[in-house]
């Protein structure tokens, strides 16, 4: 099947066209024939399957052959639980519309709202937002979805992850009762099919892959190691096999701070992604990752969520996962549009039981390879993780007379080419 298979226009295959791509992927083959009949959908879809561009492009198509009436109005409402990935739709949104004629912006806090509420006054067709800003500027009226036809809840999975819950309810009063809803979640859990239950209407349903299954493309291997010699190993692993673009996942913002200040100190190019960092500090460690300055960006699973690099080779689970569906996750970041990825798990003696419940997950035994110089001591006791909720816990603690001062311990479309090649694309 080709895209010029699926009812799209000139116009928006043409965009695709420049892009180098001419095959969908098996969710783009399902959901742009599934959107454009105007029904609702529940697709399920993991990270890197080209889910983004499964609902942009129907959507475009939809707009630009049935055009509002009189004044342009904000018809088309994407919510995404991330600033990352709220910015990654609308470039998906830009890239393929670009030839329509059809205007879109993108909201997310963190970042001045005046330019975002100039953007929406000037008249928009499609806005993808995160919740909370899209709250905001709800309640200061500078916004209206009395004529919204279409809504998307990308990521729906992790939106509820995140508490978004209430805030999708509050949204959802303010629209129209007579329109479209695309529901997209990396899995149909017992939460997702209770939210689909109130919110879709009679949905056409879509899964594509195996729930919780691993891409055959990613090599996957662990390496045990004890806790202290993780940064070392790290360091060894990148130097000795000339790795050049990785990103790394930590359990906690801190830890990634601390990884990176580390590795600098070993002449490592790094940066750090999370939740306390500014918008602006995000966006640039970020692009200059995808523009290969540094060769490092380590990151918190919350503000992964949306990173999408074409051809990423590397992904290392420094810390592991505390839930299990989020190894799945991480590791899609490789391995994507036919291309080959390697994905590296850091594993101590507290983490054992992670590591089993991720193989029950993916029912899959994991390969083990112990570097030399690095081999875990094997008389090391288990010591209990901390989670971030422990942590916050902890902080708030009086501290007795005695303790006092006493310390404790997560849509880029390809480059241009010339002669584009014909393959099919993960956006």
């Amino acid at each position: 099947m080709l895209f010029t298979d699926l009812g799209l226009s000139a116009p928006i295959l043409r965009a695709i066209e420049e892009e180098g791509y001419t095959t969908p992927t098996p969710i783009q083959a399902k959901s742009i024939p599934a959107v454009l009949k105007g029904g609702d959908l529940l697709a399920a879809a993991q990270t890197g399957t080209g889910k983004t561009a499964g609902f942009t492009l129907p959507i475009l198509q939809r707009l630009s052959t049935t055009p509002g009436s009189g004044k342009r109005q904000l018809r088309v409402l994407i919510l995404t639980p991330t600033r990352e990935l709220a910015a990654q739709v609308q470039e998906s949104v830009l890239t393929y519309g670009k030839y329509t004629g059809l205007k879109s912006a993108v909201i997310f806090g963190g970042v001045g709202a005046n330019p975002q509420i100039k953007a929406i006054q000037a008249g928009l067709d499609i806005l993808v937002a995160t919740p909370g800003r899209l709250l905001d500027l709800m309640s200061q009226r500078c916004v209206s979805l009395e004529a919204i036809e279409i809504l998307v809840l990308d990521e729906a999975d992790r939106m509820l992850d995140m508490g978004f819950l209430r805030d999708i309810k509050k949204i959802l009063a303010a629209l129209p009762k007579k329109r479209q809803n695309l529901l997209f979640s990396a899995t149909f859990s017992d939460e997702i099919k209770s939210l689909a239950d109130g919110l879709l209407n009679s949905p056409e349903l879509i899964e594509v892959a195996r729930s919780n299954s691993a891409n055959e493309a990613i090599a996957q291997l662990i390496h045990p190691v004890d806790r202290a010699k993780k940064h070392p190993l790290l360091s060894h692993l990148i130097n000795s096999n000339q790795w050049k673009q990785v990103l790394v996942f930590t359990r906690t913002k801190h830890g990634a701070n601390k990884l990176v200040t580390q590795l600098e100190k070993d002449g490592i190019t790094s940066m750090a992604i999370h939740g306390n960092k500014s918008q602006s500090a995000r966006t640039k460690a970020l692009a200059e990752f995808k523009d290969g300055k540094i060769t490092v960006l380590v990151a918190t699973d919350i503000a992964a969520r949306g990173i999408d690099i074409d051809q990423l080779p590397h992904v290392v689970n420094y810390d592991l996962p505390n839930v299990s569906e989020d190894y799945v996750h991480r590791i899609g970041r490789t391995g994507r549009a036919g291309s080959n990825g390697v994905a590296v798990s850091l594993v101590c003696v507290d983490e054992h039981q992670m590591l089993k419940d991720i193989e029950k997950l993916i029912k899959q035994k994991l390969p083990q390879e112990v570097i030399a110089g690095f081999e875990p001591d094997p008389n090391a006791v288990a010591q209990p993780i901390q989670l971030r909720s422990q942590q916050h816990q902890q902080s708030r603690k009086p501290k007795s007379a005695g303790s006092a001062g006493s310390g404790a311990r997560s849509g880029k479309p390809a480059a241009k080419r010339s002669s584009p090649p014909k393959r099919s694309f993960n956006r």
